[in-house]
């Protein structure tokens, strides 16, 4: 059955199409047009609503009550399911520092689930956090089970992944860091440096060695100074890195968002939530990694204040995002999908609007509030009136 947009404005890369349609079939996106096409079994009005492309989360722990640390089937389907009420439709899997049983049940876990009978997101892979970053900038993440890299190690987490981890986060300047790195470029997986205590020398020699991605900017990593601008520095002046930012004004304020975005533009920028089970949740305590985390007025902390994770959502990132900078459509296509797509390689079926892509939807409004979210081509969210 043949499903039809009317009425609706189309975000594409490069353009927005005002009160543009869009058929899609069999979970493939057929005709976009800047008129009604009529050719649909079902007609829909978009009430001159946004269609966006479908937000992709290339950093998330959990939702809903579930993490990915569970290493359950029904821990990975609550979030997936949970994941469209924000407009998600596609996600990264994301690990934590444990011990290395505990990471491969969580692996093993994910290296056998499949997204093809959930209604909801499409988990891309995995994000394997830790075990190899910096005690001196571990966060939340559990120090006891920290790690110096090691190839043999790892290898031991992609078998028991079953090859799916796409993007690995460690501490360059570890032992080990230089020889990982080369080992995750040569096996086409994204090596990003995070909670790491790199300077910005160390970080550059990491970047030539293959490091491309900077995780969550600004928190545990080393700052920018003026004699040594560490890996804050390094992300801002290295065309060649991508780069993380949890932009839920807590994890960083405003204006860090603002100097950020200036300097990386949407050429580098993906928004991420880093978001932990209590997301979706009341206030209360929670687990992560086995450690209390106490959510409260927006901020999820362990018994030390330290952050641990968050509870954003990607439509109010997004709705932040262009409230305080007042980003342009294409701009927040970029950093909501696009940019994600094309570092995960799918950019050929995710992160655009255009006939042969993946028919991932998300209906917003001009807040930003999501009205719709299609997974595939199934509607499967829709804001109650």
């Amino acid at each position: 059955m043949s499903v039809e947009y009317q009425n609706v404005r189309i975000v594409q890369t490069d353009r927005t199409i005002e009160g543009g349609s869009v058929l899609f079939e069999e979970g493939e996106i057929r005709y976009v047009s800047d008129s009604p096409l009529d050719r649909g079994d079902t007609v829909i009005d978009g009430k001159g609503l946004s269609l966006f492309p479908g937000f992709i989360d290339v950093h998330i722990h959990g939702a809903n009550g579930h993490d990915v640390m569970d290493a359950t089937p029904e821990a990975l389907q609550g979030i997936a399911e949970i994941l469209p009420e924000e407009g998600t439709t596609s996600f990264l899997a994301t690990t934590m520092t444990q011990s290395p049983e505990n990471i491969e049940r969580a692996l093993r876990n994910a290296g056998s689930f499949t997204s093809e009978n959930v209604r909801g997101a499409e988990m891309l892979g995995v994000h394997l956090e830790g075990p190899f970053i910096s005690e001196k900038k571990a966060g939340a993440q559990p120090v006891d089970y920290i790690c110096e890299p090691s190839v043999t190690k790892f290898e031991s987490y992609r078998e028991a992944g079953n090859d799916k981890i796409r993007l690995v986060t460690l501490a360059p300047e570890e032992k080990g860091g230089e020889e990982l790195i080369r080992h995750l470029k040569a096996k086409g997986i994204i090596a990003s440096m995070g909670h790491t205590d790199a300077t910005f020398d160390e970080a550059e020699a990491a970047v030539e060695a293959g490091v491309s991605h900077v995780t969550h900017l600004y928190n545990q990593m080393s700052g920018l100074h003026h004699r040594d601008p560490g890996v804050t520095g390094a992300a801002f002046t290295d065309p060649r890195l991508m780069v993380e930012l949890i932009v839920d004004h807590i994890h960083s304020r405003k204006e860090a968002v603002e100097i950020a975005y200036r300097q990386l533009t949407d050429e580098r920028m993906l928004l991420i939530t880093d978001a932990m089970r209590a997301k979706c949740l009341p206030e209360g305590t929670y687990d992560l990694g086995g450690q209390d985390v106490t959510v409260e007025n927006q901020k999820a902390v362990l018994e030390d204040g330290t952050l641990a994770g968050s509870i954003l959502t990607l439509s109010k990132a997004a709705s932040l995002m262009k409230k305080h900078l007042q980003l342009s459509d294409q701009e927040l296509l970029a950093i909501t999908s696009g940019n994600a797509a094309g570092e995960l390689g799918v950019g050929h079926r995710k992160g655009g609007i255009a006939p042969g892509k993946d028919a991932d939807f998300v209906l917003v409004d001009d807040e930003f509030n999501v009205r719709a979210t299609w997974c595939r081509g199934e509607l499967v969210y829709e804001r109650k009136e």
